[in-house]
């Protein structure tokens, strides 16, 4: 990476903040924003995180929940143990089929929230970034219809760009509210954008 980058991550408030509380990532503070803006998790809940190395989301998401609540991580690398008796993941690909079968056989219950972080090996070339991340995102979502329960949420990644008007649509035929959401801890120059859907409607 350019040393003027690193310099630059290295000054960045919530990079110094997420150093501080001990958080893996600076992305721990955009989940942590999101929810406590609009609610769409809540304490007792079982959460699914997709790509969820480096664990950043895991923790938030494991503090969110408490005890009683459950957090199951999935990522194509293997995640370092968060230390949270409720946190756990496993390797998986989201483009894989299987791997719903995989979450809902080790879930206790239908999943309350899932989230996903997920990105593509950026190239530089926007065209392509882009539809690779609408691609994950798309996964994503399959995911989440295969294992919330009915009025349950999801909360994704994307990039904009001229395919995020149809996904949203797609996103609007499974949930009853969708919503574009841009935490502050989200860099401005940053294309990344997520999006909130709550009210499953259930298997379609």
């Amino acid at each position: 990476m350019p040393k003027a980058w690193v310099r630059e991550h290295r000054k960045d408030f919530y990079y110094k903040e997420a150093k501080k509380e001990e958080y893996r990532s600076r992305a721990s503070f955009k989940l942590l924003q999101a929810v406590r803006k609009h609610g769409f998790m809540d304490l007792g809940d079982v959460v699914v995180d997709l790509g969820a190395a480096p664990g950043g989301w895991l923790q938030i998401a494991g503090e969110i929940v408490g005890e009683k609540g459950l957090v199951l991580g999935v990522d194509i690398k293997e995640v370092e143990p968060i230390g949270y008796p409720n946190v756990s993941a496993i390797v998986g690909d989201i483009r894989d089929l299987e791997t719903a079968h995989r979450i809902k056989a080790i879930l206790p219950r239908p999943a309350d929230v899932v989230i996903s972080d997920v990105s593509p090996n950026v190239s530089g070339i926007w065209e392509v970034d882009h539809a690779r991340q609408v691609e994950l995102a798309e996964c994503s979502l399959r995911i989440a219809a295969s294992v919330l329960r009915v009025n349950g949420n999801f909360f994704v990644k994307v990039f904009q760009g001229e395919m995020l008007h149809q996904y949203l649509n797609l996103v609007g035929k499974h949930f009853s509210y969708v919503k574009l959401v841009k935490p502050k801890a989200s860099r401005k120059e940053s294309a990344e954008i997520y999006v909130l859907g709550l009210g499953f409607k259930g298997p379609r």
